[in-house]
């Protein structure tokens, strides 16, 4: 069975949804349409041609750093954890659609892709730093510093991993640098 043709520019479609185009550029909806239509029945948002599978990078960390504060030797880990790329994730990952994700990545309307881009880069941007401070409590032998550092981190971390979540379905609210700044300046 065949896909219907359609119109992007047809209002009346009945998969139009109004929120989700408001603000794209007029060159990007006819291609967002048609990737629209080609994730329909994966695991790809059909709103933003993003997939929440790649929040799992972060999943991944959060739990590392939660195990810290009752095992130290549990930095080395998280250590060895690299930031990767949305396409990376996808390239090392065992998701069924996931040469389908790398290639929407490409065609997210950049209403999604700057938000999503910035949460992501504040993400690392905490991770990073989160393992800079709990490598000094860890020196320190400051466990109470080092069970609130981890502890205030995470929750950190999982505010982020909120927005981008949002955002892949379709929201594009990101929280401000001042916010993760504040955060970052704490000691």
């Amino acid at each position: 069975m065949t896909e219907p043709d359609f119109d992007p520019a047809d209002s009346d479609r009945p998969d139009s949804d109004p929120p989700v185009t408001d603000g794209m550029a007029p060159d990007e909806l006819s291609d967002f349409h048609a990737w629209r239509q080609r994730v329909v029945g994966t695991n790809i948002s059909d709103k933003t041609l993003l997939a929440t599978d790649y929040l799992n990078h972060f999943n991944e960390i959060v739990m590392l750093i939660e195990m810290i504060p009752d095992m130290p030797d549990m930095l080395e880990e998280c250590l060895i954890w690299q930031p990767k790329s949305y396409q990376e994730h996808f390239r090392d990952s065992g998701f069924s659609d996931k040469e389908l994700a790398i290639e929407a990545y490409g065609h997210v309307p950049a209403k999604f892709k700057r938000p999503f881009e910035d949460t992501i880069a504040q993400a690392h941007q905490v991770v990073r730093h989160t393992l800079e401070r709990v490598s000094i409590d860890i020196q320190d032998g400051a466990t109470d510093k080092l069970r609130l550092d981890c502890q205030t981190s995470v929750a950190m971390i999982h505010r982020i991993i909120q927005v981008a979540n949002g955002i892949i379905h379709g929201t594009a609210h990101v929280m401000e640098q001042g916010e993760i700044d504040l955060y970052l300046s704490a000691d």
